[in-house]
């Protein structure tokens, strides 16, 4: 079995974001970088079922090579081999568009994404990869088994569970619960430095996506306490100030 394993190079969730040349640029100086956590949940699940000779796992990435260190911590947690796409990941289209270029003739029988990275939160890779590649993309999933030629899958619905059966090949989206994210140990990490990072240069795609700026959200107001016996001047804040009611 052959696994692709999508993963994004996000900032930490605890960087402070601000932006550059007339808020058109994000800032990144100062900010760490880290492996998208719904990515390491996709690449975990990835490592369980490929474990003991039962495949291989290959992560990939768009990215420049300032990307290198948090592929290098994908390795390290498990994975066989690594390619990266030496290419500024400018949208989700292009993304897809290199990773299917890629994939197109490799043979893999899964490929997996996070739900979503955390700094666009758009969940479009797996969908969009699904149509390049004209193969199923079942998206946020929640558990992931294999029976032999095929996979058994389940994901939340409103009001209950969809459980799914795919053949091979697939693309799927990983949620919390398909896997628990792996930390590296000292063996994995020495071992990543010579595992094989292939560099590829990017295919050209057409642009349908410009960003003509970018904003941080507004700062949160303040807070007006009241006692309990003040429920009288809470109903007038809410209709004055709040205007909820």
């Amino acid at each position: 079995m052959k696994i692709l394993v999508c993963v994004s190079n996000v900032p930490d969730t605890t960087a402070k974001i601000s932006f550059s040349s007339d808020n058109t640029q994000f800032n990144a100086a100062g900010v760490q970088y880290i492996l998208n956590p719904y990515d390491e949940i996709a690449l975990a699940r990835a490592i369980e079922l490929a474990e003991n000779g039962k495949g291989t796992v290959t992560v990939i990435h768009v990215g420049e090579i300032s990307a290198e260190p948090t592929i290098r911590k994908a390795l390290a947690i498990g994975a066989d081999d690594a390619v990266r796409i030496n290419s500024t990941a400018r949208d989700a289209y292009f993304v897809s568009n290199q990773i299917a270029h890629y994939a197109k003739d490799k043979g893999f029988d899964i490929i997996l994404t996070g739900r979503e990275s955390i700094d666009y939160n758009g969940s479009q890779i797996a969908a969009m990869l699904g149509e390049l590649l004209d193969i199923p993309s079942i998206s946020i999933i929640k558990k992931l088994d294999i029976d032999d030629d095929h996979a058994n899958i389940v994901r939340e619905i409103e009001g209950g569970k969809e459980i799914l059966s795919v053949s091979f090949p697939f693309v799927a989206s990983c949620a919390e619960g398909v896997a628990e994210s792996k930390i590296p140990n000292m063996r994995g990490i020495m071992s990543a430095r010579t595992k094989a990072l292939e560099v590829l240069e990017a295919v050209a795609v057409d642009q349908l996506i410009k960003y003509t700026s970018y904003s941080v959200p507004a700062p949160r107001g303040s807070v007006t306490m009241l006692s309990d016996n003040e429920a009288e001047k809470l109903v007038n804040l809410l209709h004055s100030e709040a205007k909820v009611i």
